[in-house]
């Protein structure tokens, strides 16, 4: 996704795991992105996502996508422990105990989790 939002494409083609297909719902309710259409091919399932930019010059909406957690290194946080990205701005999306939710939804729920991606 980053490589395509750096390029400007209109559409890029992801493989449709749970994790990713997670992560693309996250984005398109917080309006990152403007959607994504599930197909099949040769097989295997993708998804065709169409990002969203700003204005005449084609301005990417994502300007960072950052990871976070790592193999080598996980980066675990607790409820009182959730950053802020951007004071609000951005988004951090968890792996928790109830499956990928953003930073706001794990702070209203109360639980933490694993960091995976700051977004902004």
């Amino acid at each position: 996704m980053r490589n395509g939002n750096t390029r400007r494409k209109a559409m890029i083609r992801i493989l449709a795991t749970k994790m990713a297909e997670r992560i693309v719902q996250i984005l398109a309710e917080e309006g990152f992105i403007e959607n994504a259409v599930k197909h099949k091919d040769n097989g295997k399932e993708f998804s065709d996502v169409r990002l969203r930019y700003l204005g005449k010059k084609k301005d990417p909406y994502i300007a960072v996508i950052r990871r976070i957690s790592k193999p080598g290194l996980r980066v675990y946080s607790d409820r009182r422990q959730i950053p802020k990205i951007l004071g609000g701005m951005g988004i951090a999306i968890s792996s928790t105990s109830r499956g990928l939710i953003t930073d706001r939804e794990a702070r209203q729920k109360k639980i933490g989790g694993e960091i995976l991606r700051h977004i902004w």
